[in-house]
C-alpha cells in the first residue's frame, strides 16, 4: 500500500463523508464499502471508548450522550498517532475548551486536564519516594540551599475553578453537593506507590512546587511562593509535599 494510499484509507476512517478509498477491493472481487464501513465503525468506536476509559469523570459530568458527541468530532480532527492508546486524548482537553457546545461547562476542561494528569502518573516510571525524615539530619544554615528532584509521576494543575472539589466529588471520594464558596484550586497529582492520588494545595502551594520541579533551591522557591501568595506557610507546604511523594531525593 502506497504512502497516499495509506493517507486516504486513514482520513476516511474518521470522515464518512468521503467514502471509501480509491483502490479497495474485497477478496471476492465484489464491493467492500459495506466491509469498510463496519471497519471505520469499529474504529470510532474504540477510540471513543478509549477517551470514555480515560476521562470518566468528565463523561460523568456532561453525561454519557454529550461526551460521546463531543468525542466523536475529538475523534474527526484529531485521529491517533501512535498505535498505543495510552495517551490518545492528550489535547482533549484543549478541544473541549474550544468547543462551543461546552461552553457553559466553563471548568470542563480543567477536569479533563487533570484526569490526564492522573493518567499521565498512572503510567509514568516507578520511583521511591523522598523519606520526609531525609531533612531532619540537614544543617539549618544549609537548608535553603537544598535543591530537590521530582517524582516522575508528580505533577502540578492551577485552575481558576473549584478542579479539585469537581473531581472529587463527581469520582465518589467526597460527598456530591453544591461547591461552597466557588474559588479556584491548585492541585498536585502524585503517585508515590500503587494509588494516583489528588491533593488540593495550600495557598502558594502550586508555585512553590513549581519552583522547586525545575530545580530553584529551597530558598528560591520560597520566595517564589510568597510572591505568589502572602499567606504562604512554608512548614505546612514542605511537610506536605514530602508526605505525599512529590519528590525523590534532595541534594
Amino acid at each position: 500500500m502506497s504512502l497516499s494510499t495509506q493517507t486516504m484509507f486513514a482520513q476516511a476512517l474518521t470522515t464518512p463523508e468521503t467514502g471509501i478509498p480509491q483502490g479497495l477491493a474485497a477478496w471476492s472481487g465484489g464491493t467492500c464499502e459495506r466491509r469498510f464501513n463496519v471497519y471505520r465503525n469499529n474504529v470510532t468506536v474504540g477510540l471513543l471508548g478509549a477517551l470514555a476509559s480515560r476521562f470518566p469523570v468528565a463523561e460523568k459530568i456532561v453525561g454519557e450522550g454529550f461526551f460521546a458527541a463531543m468525542a466523536s468530532e475529538f475523534v474527526r480532527h484529531h485521529p491517533p498517532r501512535s498505535p498505543l492508546l495510552l495517551s490518545y486524548g492528550d489535547e482533549f482537553a484543549e478541544f473541549v475548551a474550544s468547543f462551543e457546545p461546552a461552553a457553559a461547562v466553563a471548568y470542563l476542561p480543567d477536569v479533563i486536564r487533570l484526569e490526564r494528569a492522573r493518567s499521565r502518573a498512572y503510567h509514568a516510571a516507578d520511583a521511591t519516594p523522598l523519606d520526609p525524615n531525609s531533612l531532619a539530619t540537614t544543617d539549618p544554615a544549609k537548608l535553603g540551599d537544598l535543591v530537590f528532584d521530582p517524582h516522575p509521576a508528580m505533577s502540578v494543575l492551577r485552575s481558576p475553578h473549584p478542579v479539585v472539589t469537581i473531581w472529587a466529588m463527581n469520582a465518589g471520594e467526597i460527598e456530591l453537593g453544591p461547591v461552597e464558596g466557588w474559588c479556584g484550586e491548585d492541585a498536585l497529582i502524585v503517585r508515590a506507590h500503587l494509588s494516583v492520588e489528588v491533593h488540593r494545595l495550600p495557598p502558594g502551594g502550586a508555585a512553590f512546587i513549581e519552583a522547586l520541579a525545575t530545580g530553584m533551591s529551597l530558598a528560591g522557591s520560597v520566595a517564589a511562593a510568597s510572591a505568589a501568595a502572602p499567606a504562604f506557610d512554608l512548614s505546612a507546604n514542605l511537610a506536605g509535599a514530602l508526605q505525599t511523594g512529590a519528590f525523590r531525593s534532595v541534594r
